[in-house]
């Protein structure tokens, strides 16, 4: 099962989430106390192996302001939550879809996306609250052709259970390995371990 750490902001950061083998790291550049800029993600991910790929994280963008930021920052994937713009990127669109029992259905039908990340609900931001969605809302054997990222609250000592529940193609984590707020390079390797 692949990994994506999200909301990195440091070199040290990146350094631990890639010798540990995360295969995604995630850059917000939405409102967040997470949020970096281009010019930093770029200047922290030079020395990151073309296997590892760089995810900018969005929130109901502009078309524009995706492109730019792409370039600047040198990303290989989008993450959109909320309004997707167009789902005709530069690079591969990750669609971020909020389990709440009634609005995820129509929301995969209607993407073309290759890549659904399933995650709880918004609440003061979109994305990284730290909250599990209902696992029992969400029933992912119908959907194919698309790969399955779960999100939403996982941290080492559950992310085992969220594997045997989806069997996603891959796991993203935030708040999972953060301490007061901060990402935490013990837990960064702790989740790795238990995920990879």
């Amino acid at each position: 099962m692949k990994v994506k750490i999200c909301g990195l902001k440091t070199q040290e950061q990146v350094d631990t989430a890639v010798a540990y083998g995360a295969s995604y790291l995630g850059f917000v550049f939405a409102e967040s106390k997470r949020q970096i800029t281009a010019k930093k993600t770029k200047e922290i991910t030079k020395n990151v192996p073309e296997e590892v790929k760089k995810v900018g994280v969005f929130v109901s963008p502009s078309l524009s302001e995706v492109e730019r930021i792409i370039q600047e920052a040198n990303l290989d994937i989008v993450q959109i939550h909320g309004t997707v713009p167009s789902e005709r990127f530069s690079v591969p669109l990750i669609r971020a879809i909020p389990v709440d029992g009634a609005t995820q259905e129509n929301m995969i039908q209607e993407t073309s996306a290759e890549f659904l990340l399933f995650d709880a609900p918004p609440k003061q931001f979109v994305g990284g609250n730290g909250e599990v969605f209902d696992w029992q809302q969400l029933d992912t054997s119908s959907i194919k052709n698309k790969k399955i990222i779960i999100a939403g609250g996982l941290t080492p000592e559950n992310v085992q259970k969220a594997k045997r529940t989806f069997n996603p193609y891959a796991v993203d984590v935030s708040s999972g390995v953060e301490t007061n707020g901060e990402k935490d390079l013990k837990k960064i390797i702790a989740f790795l371990r238990e995920s990879i």
